[in-house]
């Protein structure tokens, strides 16, 4: 007879207080959470949770001060890996198989309008570089694109700047990120080559957004807005504009912490906690015809 031995909370409550203190890129808002965290723990709300129900609640406190997405405890169904980053890498790669290499859609409507979906995610760089590669080279030949975000969830920055690369003619400062770690800026940029066409920085772009749209999806929305190359049509964006990373702090528990902020070369700032404003405000179930009557409009003017 196999004896299941009970989740210990007060073992993942100090382990998410030590990578809190140490890596959350707000360290006053670190000391706080790793206050409040302590302080639930003593008075016992965590006593008797399973690990899906600790993710919960924890995930409530940890989002309570400043409301910030992309800090959380994640549960994972399946035993997660202990090294850093494993778990999230783990559990997309199925989504990047089953979604033709995060490019599910590339269609080419009348009057030469191509739509390009990217989801579920903008997946790590080193697996996409192929798939948006073929996928942006044959939109490049239409007269006008509409780039699908309104069920991208995220993803990589390097993604980001990769996109970026084929819809502008030259390389550009994109955005800058603040790094908790040396505190140091490092800065984004597109490519000054790409592998394919471009389809270039002066044809009509439009880009769709929901309010599912995050992360790394919004970064490119907001990247390309602030650059006045796109017009974001459809809901404002969820609001997360810090990159996480994510430490496993029991078999299926994943402490996600951010450990920068982006800072953008024109706005100064970034879309966390306001989420992208889109140009052109609707439902995203109609955001793609809105977008494409657009793009008809300013090619026959």
């Amino acid at each position: 007879m196999t004896t299941v031995t009970k989740l210990q909370p007060g073992p993942v409550i100090d382990e998410i207080v030590r990578l809190l203190t140490e890596h959350y890129v707000f360290p006053g808002i670190a000391g706080q959470l790793a206050e409040l965290l302590q302080e639930r723990l003593a008075e016992g709300a965590y006593t008797g949770a399973e690990a899906e129900e600790l993710a919960r609640l924890v995930t409530e406190d940890l989002q309570s001060v400043n409301g910030d997405r992309h800090l959380s405890l994640q549960y994972h169904t399946d035993q997660v890996p202990p090294k850093k980053g494993a778990a999230v890498l783990e559990s997309i790669r199925k989504d990047f198989d089953t979604s033709l290499g995060g490019v599910p859609r590339v269609e080419l409507l009348d009057a030469g309008v191509a739509v390009l979906e990217l989801a579920p995610m903008l997946f790590p760089l080193e697996w996409a570089a192929e798939p948006l590669s073929a996928a942006l080279t044959l939109a490049s030949r239409a007269q006008a694109m509409i780039v699908d975000l309104r069920g991208n969830r995220g993803g990589d920055p390097d993604t980001v700047a990769f996109v970026c690369s084929h819809l502008l003619d030259e390389r550009t400062h994109l955005n800058s990120m603040y790094w908790r770690d040396g505190e140091r800026t490092e800065q984004s940029w597109s490519q000054p080559h790409v592998s394919g066409a471009r389809f270039g920085g002066t044809k009509p772009l439009y880009v769709l957004t929901s309010n599912h749209t995050f992360s790394a999806a919004e970064e490119l929305a907001y990247d390309l807005q602030q650059l006045g190359r796109a017009t974001v049509v459809g809901e404002h964006t969820l609001g997360g504009a810090h990159p996480r990373e994510g430490w496993t702090v029991h078999p299926h528990l994943e402490a996600s912490i951010p450990i920068g902020r982006a800072i953008n070369p024109i706005s100064g700032t970034n879309w966390e906690g306001t989420g992208v404003q889109p140009d052109v405000p609707c439902a995203a179930a109609d955001a793609l015809e809105r977008a494409h009557t657009l793009a008809r409009a300013e090619l026959a003017g």
